[in-house]
């Protein structure tokens, strides 16, 4: 990195910061193929001049062009790592600027006392799986993105005393954040969900409560399968992806998963009225889930390709 390139670290970023770091996102998503941030990061780059507690966006300029972007998260548990995710502008690859924003990441983490960050390489990236041979970084989690084609035919068949209907916005959020804290309270990520976070998809343009489901008892709600469309892109068409599935653990093993899994397949493949017509539906899933895994092939769903997350550990004086 010469003497014309920096990376700053901020809480929060002026336009031009966030508008340079969403077009290396962009460049980065048409040269590669997929995006490099997850949608919970680039929901928080497109709403950085608001601070989040935890969240640090890294910029680094060459010569005043954004070049690179990071996003680190420290959560308050101080049992949980931290976790990154790292784009650096394809015109500018080749010339070592992944490095000092992994170096950049790394001292920020142990500046708030954290030695060790997860990274994600969405789509297993090659030279970002060098970078993490690199740093001596250890393989923690795969996510594995599943998608199956064709359209559902099973019958929603709920379990006795279980009322299905759609989502209302500002009525059912508090309602909806108290299960989903509770039916993820095993996962770090969508178990942490804050009213903001929800506030800022509902805020999304493809938002739609109409593919949203609630499954409620006695006016409970006890489980739900939020649905989402992307739109068609120069190499894909639109495709309906299984956002979210949860179930209230009172109701585990009672089938209720699988018929809010059936409704949103329904929603998202029939052609009946409100129905969407889409050819293919996809999913994330931990690698480490066989249970789900089982399930989901078993609903017709295949991998279709893998997110990566590596371990690295700070090191002072690291060797360039």
């Amino acid at each position: 990195m010469d003497d014309q390139t920096a990376v700053t670290a901020n809480d929060v970023l002026r336009p031009e910061q966030r508008d340079g770091a969403l077009r290396v996102l962009a460049e980065a998503q048409t040269v590669d193929g997929r995006t490099a941030v997850s949608e919970q990061g680039r929901l928080r780059l497109r709403n950085a001049e608001t601070p989040r507690p935890g969240v640090i966006h890294l910029i680094e300029t060459e010569t005043d062009a954004v070049r690179g972007y990071g996003q680190l998260e420290v959560p308050e548990n101080p049992a949980a790592n931290p976790v990154a995710e790292l784009v650096v502008d394809p015109a500018a690859r080749g010339r070592g600027l992944a490095r000092p924003l992994v170096d950049a990441v790394l001292a920020q983490a142990h500046r708030a006392g954290r030695d060790a960050v997860d990274f994600w390489v969405h789509g297993g990236h090659p030279a970002a799986r060098h970078l993490a041979e690199v740093y001596g970084a250890e393989l923690v989690r795969e996510l594995r993105q599943m998608r199956r084609t064709g359209r559902q035919t099973e019958e929603v068949a709920v379990p006795e005393g279980i009322e299905l209907r759609t989502f209302r916005p500002g009525e059912d959020d508090a309602e909806w954040l108290r299960l989903n804290a509770l039916a993820f309270a095993h996962h770090p990520e969508q178990g942490a969900w804050t009213a903001q976070d929800l506030a800022e998809r509902i805020a999304e343009s493809w938002f739609d409560p109409a593919g949203f489901f609630l499954a409620t008892r006695d006016g409970k709600v006890v489980g739900f399968h939020w649905t989402k469309v992307h739109p068609a892109t120069a190499t894909e068409p639109e495709l309906g992806e299984v956002y979210v599935v949860g179930v209230d653990p009172a109701e585990q093993g009672s089938g209720l998963g699988r018929a809010l899994t059936a409704a949103g397949l329904r929603h998202l493949t029939g052609t009946g009225p409100g129905e969407r017509g889409l050819e293919t539906v996809l999913l994330y899933v931990d690698a480490d889930n066989p249970a789900a895994v089982r399930v989901y092939e078993r609903l017709g769903f295949a991998i279709h390709e893998v997110d990566l997350m590596y371990r690295a550990r700070y090191r002072a004086n690291r060797p360039a």
